[in-house]
């Protein structure tokens, strides 16, 4: 696999492990105390990894649409990082510079942690989507390959957004492109998209449907080797057929039923899309139908008229014009440059999530994705959660300020679009919750310091209950995880605090404490870990 190389990539190649936990603090919530909806101002490399406790390995879908660096626009993005060159480069406001290469080792260095941090926070079934123009895309491809995995690419998506192209250049510009990245492209499933004006082939006493084929197609990702679950029979009455000439099926064994089971194909057994369970639950939405080739195929009745998403998106509500108007009509004027139209938001949400997904955009801009997000959940009654994160000085007055009318509803007589209900909680980012000499910063609270210890030792959410046990915090793979803090006193790890605060049965324990009066020979008879706790005892 080709791997790119530019100027810096030595020191921010694994930045990301470098970049200090945040607090973030919520300021306000709107709609709902404590929503689980978040829009948060802040340099988006902190904000993304302060995220990481509660969210490694949750999000579902994450959009974002970075600087496409074309010397024109500004941006700021001070990474921090301890070496001049970086500081230097990533510290200034990229102005018109032209093709030069500087400016690409800027753009790089400023993308590559923050898509190492996106692809931790993906969910193992989940895709990223990356808006981006010709200025960077065959950059952006290589490193998404590095960081994602060749094998995790998914696509590229041309958006026509301006059908009559950009009047400079060589060539009249109508496009971008949106690159498509899987977590795990074997656990990756994309929903179909409606299609309007198509007609059902089918009906029945629920009405019209569509034959989708229950067989998985994926065979190398999806068969009976990796997915034992998804490969069962089912049972199929040819002897008779329905008004649509469909057999009715069974996951149970019936008499003079036939017995079916997914076909293999180049070597592998095919499995179902659908779990024995989900079948058995859901048999009136399955049929059978015997081909031509004497095949017999079970089929979902597919009552939505869909088809799969194809590499060019033409239509006109795609294009940037229509951004621009849906933000002027939130605001009564233009108050941000080239937003995303809604209907693109959507259909990216709707072919990457189900209705209780998490998504996330951390280039929010004006805020088109939270927008999008709420009007699907009025649509179809979903739970979707978005988190937005906008380093810029609108977070709050556009970012924020589009959500609160959106949710409320906006406009004035004819123009006037009713609210779609929903909440959010608005942050900015707090202290660190270490200090430069690795001491914890005790300011930030113990629950914070709890969740920080315990995401560390097992890159896990914290949800343990500490009504019994106050210093515990949960157990992963048999090993339970105490942290004996208090911020006033020092905590003795010893036989009358073992006593009083250890109640939980586990294969062995990893205890935090200021000191620890226990022996090494103590410490292996009750498989325990001492681990000291980083902070100025001479404070206490």
């Amino acid at each position: 696999m080709p791997v790119l190389q530019w100027i810096g990539k030595d020191k921010v190649i694994n930045h990301h492990l470098d970049v200090p936990f945040h607090v973030l603090d919520r300021k306000y919530s709107f709609g709902g105390e404590n929503s689980s909806n978040k829009i948060i101002h802040g340099d988006n490399l902190l904000a993304l990894k302060s995220l990481l406790p509660e969210y490694e390995g949750r999000v579902k879908c994450i959009y974002i649409d970075p600087p496409y660096n074309t010397g024109n626009e500004g941006w700021v993005y001070n990474d921090n990082v301890n070496d001049p060159r970086i500081k230097k480069w990533l510290g200034e406001v990229v102005g018109k510079e032209g093709e030069d290469l500087s400016r690409h080792d800027k753009w790089l260095c400023m993308m590559y942690p923050r898509l190492k941090l996106l692809q931790r926070l993906l969910a193992d079934d989940g895709a990223i989507f990356i808006s981006i123009d010709d200025n960077e895309q065959a950059n952006l491809k290589l490193i998404c390959d590095e960081i994602f995995g060749e094998r995790n690419y998914v696509e590229k998506i041309t958006i026509i957004v301006k059908t009559e192209g950009r009047r400079y250049g060589f060539f009249a510009k109508t496009h971008e492109n949106v690159f498509v990245y899987a977590k795990n492209i074997g656990s990756l499933v994309l929903n179909d998209i409606e299609i309007e004006g198509k007609e059902y082939d089918f009906n029945d006493e629920k009405g019209g449907f569509n034959l989708k084929g229950l067989r998985n197609r994926n065979v190398r990702a999806f068969n009976s080797s990796n997915r034992p679950n998804l490969r069962y029979p089912f049972y199929v009455n040819l002897n008779e057929s329905d008004n649509n000439g469909l057999h009715e099926v069974s996951v149970t064994p019936k008499d003079g039923y036939t017995e079916v089971w997914a076909q293999t194909m180049d070597g592998l057994e095919s499995v179902w899309r659908w779990g024995r369970e989900k079948s058995e639950r859901q048999i009136h939405d399955l049929c059978a139908n015997k081909g031509k080739d004497s095949v017999v195929r079970i089929f979902q009745k597919e009552r939505k008229l869909t088809e799969t998403a194809k590499t060019v998106w033409f239509e006109k509500e795609f294009n940037s014009i229509v951004g621009t108007r849906e933000v002027r009509n939130v605001f009564d004027n233009a108050v941000f440059d080239f937003p995303k139209p809604l209907s693109l938001m959507e259909r990216i949400i709707n072919i990457a999530t189900e209705e209780d997904s998490i998504i996330l955009d951390s280039f929010a801009g004006s805020g088109t994705t939270a927008h999008a997000v709420l009007n699907l959940n009025k649509a179809d009654g979903g739970n979707r959660k978005f988190i937005l994160i906008e380093m810029m000085d609108y977070a709050e007055g556009i970012t924020a300020e589009r959500v609160r009318r959106v949710i409320d509803g906006y406009g004035e007589g004819k123009k006037a679009v009713a609210g779609t209900g929903g909440d959010f909680s608005f942050y900015e980012l707090g202290d660190p919750l270490l200090l430069p000499n690795g001491n914890i910063n005790e300011d930030v609270g113990t629950d914070k310091l709890r969740e920080y210890i315990y995401f560390t030792e097992t890159q896990q959410p914290l949800e343990a209950s500490r009504e019994k046990e106050p210093y515990y915090l949960g157990t992963h793979f048999a090993q339970a995880y105490y942290f004996c803090y208090e911020k006033d006193r020092r905590t003795i790890l010893d036989y009358e605090l073992l006593e009083a605060a250890v109640k939980t049965r586990a294969d062995g324990y990893v205890i935090y404490a200021d000191t620890c009066t226990l022996s090494e020979s103590q410490l292996e008879k009750f498989n325990i870990t001492f681990k000291k706790i980083p902070r100025d005892i001479t404070r206490i």
